[in-house]
């Protein structure tokens, strides 16, 4: 009997001193998560109301048409530049020909008013060198009608001899009145003609214009990645009815990155300052940390946090 108190005994120490070893871990284990919790909260703000976020943006059409050729699939990365769609340009080629045969015609008529123009010039240069010689007829006729004029008064010359060279006197102012309207003519026209190119450059302009409004709209039609990202899911297929401004896709855009958005305690946001390193843990990555350092920013209604080049962790 006494043996086996003795051994019961030390079963029973040996429990105990398991016991208090197993309760003086714990302890300690608790001690060190409270003091760590402890520094942590001393050191660090945490929260758990935060969401990442990224631009998404919608693909538009700028034409309206029939889709030709579809060249993406459903959650495609791209870059900037890469081809995903193509509308009918086949309407667009009709009218650019049509706007280009209007723009000849308008730089045709600027090639007429332009030989007009010289034909003026020139019918005003006879006109002018015309003028000389009937000022210079004028002046003989005017003497003739004078010297006839003193020789009718002494009856040297007939009345007839006399009211011919009258006569030849008013066709000679006739003449060189027809001339000098003639050449005013001449003037009037070209002025006239210099308006005309006016309104045809203009036109030519409005021509051209047209062309590359055209052209414009037939590059439209070739639907191209703004910029590098991931797009979502196709929501068009070939032979599919599109309208100006119709969303064809969504894209995420990769070159700006993501963020996240995140909403603290107003007693939280007393050491926080802008360009302050933190740390994210997300669902993604669970029991770790984002594979890169963040840095605080000011938002219009809270704090963002952006991602940074990799930096010391403080708090």
């Amino acid at each position: 009997m006494k043996t086996t108190h003795q051994d019961h005994s030390k079963t029973d120490r040996l429990i105990t001193n398991v016991t208090a070893w197993i309760a003086g871990a714990l302890g300690l284990a608790l001690l060190g998560w409270g003091g760590y919790t402890a520094w942590e909260l001393w050191h660090y703000e945490a929260t758990n109301d935060a969401q990442i976020e990224e631009y998404i943006n919608p693909v538009t059409s700028k034409v309206t048409g029939y889709i030709q050729d579809v060249y993406y699939t459903d959650d495609q990365a791209v870059k900037e530049g890469d081809t995903l769609a193509v509308i009918d340009d086949r309407e667009c080629r009709i009218q650019l020909a049509e706007a280009r045969a209007a723009l000849a015609n308008a730089n045709a008529q600027l090639q007429v008013l332009a030989s007009n123009t010289t034909t003026s010039v020139k019918n005003a240069l006879v006109s002018q060198s015309q003028i000389g010689a009937a000022r210079a007829k004028l002046w003989k006729q005017q003497q003739d009608f004078e010297r006839y004029q003193k020789l009718l008064e002494t009856e040297s010359v007939t009345r007839q001899q006399f009211e011919n060279v009258k006569t030849a006197l008013d066709v000679a102012k006739a003449d060189l009145q027809a001339l000098e309207n003639s050449y005013q003519a001449s003037l009037a026209k070209t002025d006239d003609i210099k308006a005309q190119r006016a309104v045809a450059l203009a036109e030519i302009q409005r021509r051209q214009a047209v062309v590359d409004r055209i052209k414009l709209e037939l590059s439209y039609t070739v639907i191209t990645a703004p910029y590098d990202g991931k797009l979502g899911r196709k929501t068009i297929q070939k032979g599919q009815l599109v309208q100006a401004g119709q969303t064809l896709a969504f894209l995420v855009d990769a070159q700006e990155g993501k963020w996240v958005i995140a909403n603290y305690k107003e007693t939280q946001i007393k050491h926080m300052h802008i360009g302050q390193t933190v740390q994210i843990q997300t669902d993604a990555f669970p029991g770790g940390n984002l594979p890169r350092q963040y840095r605080v920013a000011v938002g219009g209604y809270g704090f963002a946090v952006f991602a940074a080049a990799a930096g010391q962790r403080h708090g």
